[in-house]
């Protein structure tokens, strides 16, 4: 198995009705596609980076995590295209690890 983590921003401050509509429909995608998700969602973390043009950047962001027999990806490269649009992002970082969960 494999746990499939990446961050997105937490919230907007000019538009958040529309903001948790965007990540409720993130939610029902990874949850039909694989079966379930866990969301970090009531204490989002600080991102902080420096951009291509020298700014330090600061977003509040949250941890989303699925769990999958296998990596695709081919897959998450046009999923994370799609989450870039949708959220308004330069880039959005997808991690893998391979793990052993012991239920299984």
């Amino acid at each position: 198995m494999v746990l499939i983590q990446f961050l997105l921003p937490a919230r907007r401050a000019d538009d958040t009705s529309a903001h948790r509509e965007r990540l409720k429909w993130t939610h029902d995608e990874l949850v039909e596609r694989f079966g379930g998700l866990t969301a970090y969602l009531q204490a989002p973390a600080a991102g902080v980076w420096t951009s291509p043009y020298g700014r330090r950047e600061e977003e509040s962001v949250v941890m989303i995590e699925v769990l999958a027999p296998v990596f695709d990806t081919p897959w998450w490269r046009d999923y994370v295209k799609v989450l870039e649009k949708r959220f308004d992002q330069e880039s959005i970082h997808v991690r893998s690890t391979e793990v052993t969960v012991l239920d299984e």
